[in-house]
């Protein structure tokens, strides 16, 4: 009996916070993001993956010249795959199809 309620009442609140940030994550997996670099470059493509460093990887990436408010200027530079270096990241944008998706992540619209 005292294993039981040991672990568990000290292990529950990491695990279930951890469990929590990570489904977060996995519900922006496919989304469309916009990433500004430390460069003035912008990044959109498809969230696939992150790591422990922050970096990111995107499908799908296209590169935009210096960040402006709409992308009507110039051509993207079509990228494919790209990883973005966490380090450079200076802003993350994520596209949601309604208000209820973008709650918690600070989303501009």
């Amino acid at each position: 009996m005292i294993e039981e309620n040991g672990p568990s009442t000290h292990e529950q609140p990491e695990v279930s916070s951890s469990s929590q940030a990570r489904q977060k994550l996995e519900g922006l997996l496919n989304k469309n993001m916009r990433i500004r670099m430390t460069d003035g470059r912008t990044l959109v493509g498809l969230f696939l993956c992150t790591d422990r460093d922050c970096n990111v990887i995107l499908g799908s990436a296209q590169e935009f010249l210096k960040s402006t408010d709409t992308f009507s200027q110039g051509e993207p530079r079509v990228l494919g795959l790209a990883m973005i270096p966490g380090h450079h990241v200076v802003s993350i944008e994520v596209e949601a199809d309604s208000l209820d998706d973008t709650q918690g992540f600070g989303a501009n619209h």
